[in-house]
């Protein structure tokens, strides 16, 4: 069994800038899924974590080894993250976590 390696990124973008942030984030997700190891990306709005002052949005990253995401940390994570930074300050959120060992239960 392969195994399988997804990357999740929850941002929490204020309001008013989420028509910017989201134009942005097409780019952002698409450069990083052209990144070795990389195999697809799905961005998902998460309904039960939107508030009135912000939206929360849900990036999973789907990689082929858990060597590639070591090599994303090491090599592309800060340029990448301090785009993001540099443009939206501190008007946005972001949580990351994991995910590793998963079974396919696709029919």
């Amino acid at each position: 069994m392969n195994m399988i390696v997804i990357y999740e990124v929850n941002v929490f973008v204020q309001r008013d800038i989420e028509s910017e942030y989201r134009e942005w984030l097409l780019g952002h997700i698409e450069e990083i899924i052209a990144l070795p190891g990389f195999l697809d990306a799905h961005c998902f709005d998460v309904q039960q974590e939107a508030t009135a002052d912000s939206v929360a949005i849900c990036m999973q990253y789907r990689l082929e080894s858990q060597a590639a995401l070591d090599d994303y940390f090491a090599r592309h994570a800060p340029r990448l993250r301090a785009d993001g930074i540099d443009r939206f300050g501190d008007r946005f959120k972001a949580n990351r976590r994991v995910l590793i060992n998963g079974k396919d239960f696709t029919k």
